[in-house]
């Protein structure tokens, strides 16, 4: 965790529970979780980079990267490795920098390489095999909440987030 510089996330089970909902005039929704949103948000505020990459395209991913301030939003991708080596060339980063966390075989490619590879409460079993941490919450209810707090804390980064609220 001392060494990660960017944290890649898919999006259907991890930032969102896997449900797709899509009214009768064929709109998609999703729902995201508040918690995971402060997550990346202190990510961003300690200088870390997050990403996504997800295999579906969903304008409802776009708008709330956009909100969060992700940059770099790779969708529609089944080949997720790269995308990957993408946002590795674009940042001048090395595996070991990389934070990836998923939930399903589409994600192992890229959780084989990471320094970091961590997998969702409700992720699929071979995938927490391959994942070096797993979290406690499940996609959608703060998992990625819980794993920048993590990494803010194994950096010693936490106490920087904290002051914004009067830590004593």
């Amino acid at each position: 965790m001392k060494n990660i510089k960017i944290v890649i996330i898919d999006v259907d089970g991890v930032l969102t529970d896997g449900a797709i909902y899509i009214d009768s005039s064929g709109y998609e929704t999703k729902a995201f979780h508040v918690l995971d949103g402060t997550g990346i948000s202190y990510l961003h505020r300690a200088g870390i980079k997050t990403a996504i990459i997800s295999g579906r395209n969903s304008a409802a991913v776009n708008h709330r990267a956009k909100e969060l301030g992700i940059e770099d939003v790779y969708q529609g991708t089944k080949n997720k490795i790269d995308a990957y080596k993408k946002i590795l060339e674009k940042h001048a980063l090395r595996d070991e920098e990389v934070c990836y966390i998923g939930d399903d075989l589409i994600d192992l490619p890229i959780l084989y390489r990471v320094g970091l590879p961590i997998a969702v409460a409700n992720a699929s079993p071979i995938v927490k095999q391959h994942a070096l941490y797993v979290t406690k919450t499940k996609g959608g209810s703060g998992a990625v909440r819980e794993v920048a707090e993590k990494i803010l804390k194994f950096q010693e980064k936490w106490d920087f987030i904290m002051e914004r609220y009067g830590k004593p």
